[in-house]
């Protein structure tokens, strides 16, 4: 399961988003440090070719594709030097696979704070690469001293030691220009902007008709160095707590179509590369993450290790046309069901079987 870390400033919304996607209750007060302790939730991916895959097959059971997200307490500027609560809590996100940064742009009187999402973006990188510094720092003359018995690691010290130049300058790993080569060895270092990154701008129920002007500063800043959305963040968690019919008409009423967390979700899966397959039947439909690029034994590991030790062959067709079809019986009476071997690059939206032998 992919996994997310929510890093914002006091007040920006994080637990509000924490509550949206998981349905969950973690407490969202207008005051510095409500949350003290990491939340860790699941968020379901919504995806309508899972239900009507569902629906032709009559499964009794559908288990959609998932990502897990942890909440850290907010950080303030000065963190990394004890201010607030330190950046201790940046521990429970070192191994999360992407960070999303919560950016406050609405304005509350009863909310403490700046409504600035710059403000916040700028505030959140210094204190992420000051942290990483301490990191790298805390490693650096260990890994030099190993070096000096152990040449095989001196690519691993060099990509730390050029890490450390760019840290030290308040720079991100993620906007640095060290080339994918350099940055590779400092994946066991677990370094926090040395991951992609996801901003969501928490705008006012007052400016959904503003959402585009409102989150385009944050676009223009973060350039190719990550991707931005912007909600309301507070509407979409109070949305999360109504049945899916009564949801559904009160994004509708405001505007809102499908809501920003459906989009949050896959803009998310896009940033890590990720793509869904589906397996069909009665007894259940089901979604799998895998990542583009993957041949069909890899994606046959997701189901079972077994399945990709001894993988023979995949019965393969796209969802749309096994949804014009009927039925997977009739795909196969019909000749429509592909047999692909070890070297099928599986796309998304695929539907599988898979053939194997242990």
């Amino acid at each position: 399961m992919e996994r997310f870390g929510f890093v914002g400033l006091p007040n920006a919304g994080k637990s509000s988003l924490y509550n949206a996607l998981s349905g969950g209750s973690a407490l969202a007060a207008p005051y510095a440090f409500a949350t003290t302790d990491p939340n860790i939730g699941v968020a379901k991916v919504p995806d309508d070719r899972l239900d009507r895959l569902a629906a032709m097959s009559n499964s009794r059971s559908v288990i959609p594709a998932s990502v897990q997200f942890t909440d850290i307490g907010g950080l303030v500027e000065g963190a990394s030097k004890g201010e607030g609560l330190g950046n201790r809590f940046l521990a429970g996100i070192r191994e999360v696979d992407a960070i999303v940064y919560v950016l406050r742009a609405f304005d509350d009187p009863d909310v403490p704070g700046s409504p600035d999402p710059l403000e916040h973006l700028r505030v959140l990188e210094i204190e992420l690469s000051l942290a990483d510094l301490d990191s790298v720092d805390n490693q650096l003359g260990k890994r030099r001293k190993a070096a000096r018995h152990d040449k095989a690691i001196a690519d691993e010290v060099a990509a730390l030691e050029a890490a450390h130049e760019v840290l030290a300058a308040g720079t991100p790993i993620y906007r640095s220009d060290l080339a994918a080569a350099q940055r590779e060895p400092l994946g066991s270092y677990f370094l926090l902007t040395d991951k992609p990154v996801l901003a969501v701008v928490n705008v006012g129920e007052g400016d959904l008709d503003r959402i585009d002007e409102k989150i385009a500063p944050v676009v223009a800043e973060l350039g190719d160095h990550g991707e931005v959305i912007g909600a309301c963040v507070q509407l979409e968690a109070e949305a999360a707590q109504l049945d899916p019919d009564e949801r559904a008409e009160m994004l509708e009423a405001l505007g809102l179509g499908e809501g920003g967390l459906p989009r949050f979700i896959r803009a998310a899966y896009h940033l890590l590369g990720l793509r869904t397959f589906f397996t069909t039947g009665e007894k259940e439909t089901r979604a799998w993450t895998f990542r583009a690029g993957w041949k069909a034994p890899q994606c046959a590991g997701v189901i079972h290790s077994d399945f990709e030790r001894g993988f023979i062959r995949a019965e393969v067709i796209h969802w749309d046309e096994l949804l014009e079809i009927g039925s997977w019986s009739k795909a196969r009476e019909l000749g429509k069901l592909r047999v692909e071997g070890k070297d099928y690059e599986v796309a998304d939206g695929d539907v599988l079987e898979i053939r194997f032998n242990v």
